[in-house]
């Protein structure tokens, strides 16, 4: 198997974009990655996106998106793992470079949401759980999201504060970012005073709608010498649905695919740098950071309220804001944050820069967990 480095990154700033359709936003982070990359030769294309065939009424996204971009014959994938989709394209992509069934490949996701009405989004959200025993009950995903938050705070005696503040870093960390939706700061005070989306979960403790892509280029690492490594990429599933696990403030998905990362590249979590986590709510942005390892079970809230991930803390989280800050376009979101990882690996952050690092980690999550995309990076 052949090293394989991140050549290229193209980010669109997340945002409402009404004047724009997912062709457009998707040319303009590839040809954004293919400028950085120095080529627009590539042997495959993998696309990344979840709610196309609701929002839009379009399926079939890889010709579509080739055709696009004006490379008819060129193998085209679409890639459906929930908000997992970006994490899992990008585990395609090392693959098809690391067997040498490609020598360049592009991996982008896209997602056009602002267009679509509040019912047609909380539809898509609620399509990751299992729509038999969960989602017939008419519960949202902020509702199940809920139901962990309140498990949490009664487990461990964490208070609203502490979970809230995991939304306060994000915002703090978006401030400067040019691709984030909301780079401004937010107070502890207004986001337990914002109305109540599922008790206790508040609105400004959810990722909001957005729309954006991201797409990044691969190259066999021996061909992009400026590029970043990367160091381990895995892909893990858990139960599907949340009345049938045994814990469900531990996401088994998560655990699995991080140890198998850490195993492949040879690293612990104490050899991380930054890190970007799945933040969807609050709440799941801390048992992430329990579950790849960085702190002890339980102690996630108080870790985050504590000041510990914070750009100059011990474990710099989620540095361009986070799917609370930067935004959450669903199928693209997995893409961000490897972009993310990977420019600040390379020391092209700007103002969200983690001075002297070396080695980054993206997780994203399909559903509450039941599948998960980890993917380490390593500066060259």
């Amino acid at each position: 198997m052949r090293a394989v480095a991140v050549a290229g990154v193209g980010l669109t700033k997340v945002s409402e974009h009404w004047e724009k359709g997912l062709q457009d936003l998707f040319t303009e982070a590839a040809h954004k990655a293919f400028e950085d990359a120095g080529t627009k030769e590539i042997d495959a294309l993998y696309v990344a996106n979840m709610g196309a065939p609701i929002l839009q009424g379009q399926m079939h996204l890889g010709a579509m998106l080739a055709d696009a971009l004006g490379m008819r014959g060129v193998p085209a994938l679409s890639v459906g793992a929930a908000s997992a989709s970006g994490g899992v394209a990008f585990h395609e992509g090392v693959k098809a470079v690391a067997s040498g069934f490609a020598d360049c490949v592009l991996v982008g996701g896209v997602e056009k949401m602002s267009d679509g009405l509040p019912e047609e989004v909380y539809s898509i959200l609620a399509m990751a759980e299992d729509q038999e025993y969960t989602a017939y009950t008419g519960v949202t995903n902020t509702g199940l999201n809920a139901l962990i938050h309140r498990s949490y705070m009664e487990t461990y005696g964490a208070t609203a504060e502490e979970i809230a503040m995991f939304a306060v870093r994000g915002h703090e960390h978006a401030v400067g970012s040019k691709h984030s939706q909301y780079p401004f700061k937010v107070a502890i005070d207004r986001v337990l005073a914002s109305p109540m989306e599922a008790d206790p979960v508040h609105m400004l403790e959810c990722a909001a709608v957005g729309d954006g892509a991201a797409a990044m280029i691969l190259m066999p690492a021996d061909k992009a010498p400026e590029g970043v490594e990367v160091a381990a990429t895995s892909v893990a599933t858990g139960p599907y649905y949340l009345a049938g696990r045994k814990d469900i403030l531990t996401f088994d998905a998560v655990k699995t695919a991080a140890e198998r990362a850490y195993k492949v590249a040879g690293v612990t979590p104490d050899d991380i740098d930054l890190v970007e986590v799945h933040d969807e709510t609050t709440i799941t942005g801390v048992i992430s950071l329990e579950d790849l390892g960085f702190v002890e079970k339980g102690k996630g809230a108080s870790y985050v309220a504590d000041g510990c991930t914070m750009r100059e803390g011990e474990v710099p989280t989620n540095t361009f804001g986070g799917l609370k800050a930067r935004g959450h376009p669903l199928g693209a979101t997995g893409l961000y944050q490897v972009g993310e990882v990977a420019l600040q690996l390379q020391g092209r952050a700007g103002p969200c820069q983690v001075e002297g690092a070396q080695v980054g980690l993206a997780e994203s999550l399909g559903g509450l967990g039941s599948t998960c995309a980890v993917t380490i990076l390593r500066r060259g």
